[in-house]
């Protein structure tokens, strides 16, 4: 091989080597950043593109569509000193790849610290009821918390959305307790309630009760007293007859004890023949 066809050879390698570096093709969704000797120099969009190889380089790659930043999991502290676990997922968009690379040195890392930060500050003026139930209030806080931020770097916050929020583990296991503790005490207070409420019928139905006793007492009083002005009335002076059924309902009694099967023992009382036998002496001589 020639000196002349090796020339020839480096001079094929070196028109190759400058025409790939001077001639770009770029893709659809990117845009390029091109430096000059260090400096930033002009932004290639889609599409065939040519530069000035050896003097201009392509330093960055950007790409224009949307970005999705996953907030991590963290600990958030609200205002009542409770403890909640927050994560989130931000939607964003580089609207001027020439800040976004020259303005932040890692626009992700940045706008998703940012959204940490903002998270915690939103959440932390809150108290833990309103944090777990305005979701929505603070996405739309964080939201325009961090989109003043971004523009400067060159990007649109297209949604920011509050993946979870929920308490810490131990702030669960207290809260479970304070829930199991409030049924225990609703539950005393309904059987309190309850008991007091059956107090109140037990009482009302035994002064009812007592009530109706009184008047059937009365009653029986009154049903006695209208019997025996009867009885005076029909026998008058001859007491021989009430004396005769007041022995005749005597000795039915005993009978019903004796007959009792409670019964074991009966007791007669001493007088009885003297009874009887006064009121067989009266019967006789009432008949002489």
């Amino acid at each position: 091989m020639t000196g002349m066809t090796v020339v020839s050879i480096v001079l094929l390698v070196f028109v190759a080597v400058t025409v790939a570096k001077g001639v770009r093709i770029v893709a659809q969704g990117e845009e390029w950043i091109v430096q000059r000797l260090g400096k930033y120099r002009t932004t290639l969009l889609p599409g065939l593109r040519f530069i000035i190889p050896y003097v201009d380089a392509v330093a960055y790659k950007v790409t224009t569509k949307d970005i999705i930043l996953d907030v991590q999991e963290q600990e958030v502290i609200t205002r009542d000193n409770a403890v909640i676990v927050v994560n989130a997922i931000a939607f964003i968009k580089v609207t001027d790849p020439v800040k976004a690379v020259y303005g932040v040195q890692d626009f992700a890392e940045a706008i998703r610290n940012m959204i940490m930060t903002t998270l915690r500050s939103i959440v932390g003026e809150m108290e833990l009821d309103q944090a777990l139930s305005s979701r929505d209030t603070i996405k739309a806080r964080l939201k325009a918390g961090v989109a003043d931020e971004a523009l400067d770097w060159g990007l649109t916050v297209k949604s920011v959305e509050i993946q979870d929020i929920k308490p810490s583990a131990s702030m669960q296991r207290a809260m479970e307790m304070q829930a199991s503790a409030e049924r225990e005490r609703k539950a005393m207070v309904t059987r309190a309630e309850g008991e007091k409420q059956s107090m109140i019928l037990n009482a009302e139905a035994r002064l009812e009760s007592a009530k109706r006793d009184a008047a059937a007492q009365v009653t029986l009083a009154e049903a006695s007293a209208q019997a025996i002005g009867k009885i005076n009335r029909a026998f008058g002076e001859n007491e021989l007859p009430m004396l005769y059924l007041l022995g005749e309902k005597y000795v039915a009694s005993l009978t019903r004890l004796a007959e009792s099967a409670n019964s074991k023992i009966v007791l007669l009382p001493a007088d009885l023949q003297s009874s009887l036998r006064g009121l067989l002496q009266r019967a006789t001589r009432s008949d002489q």
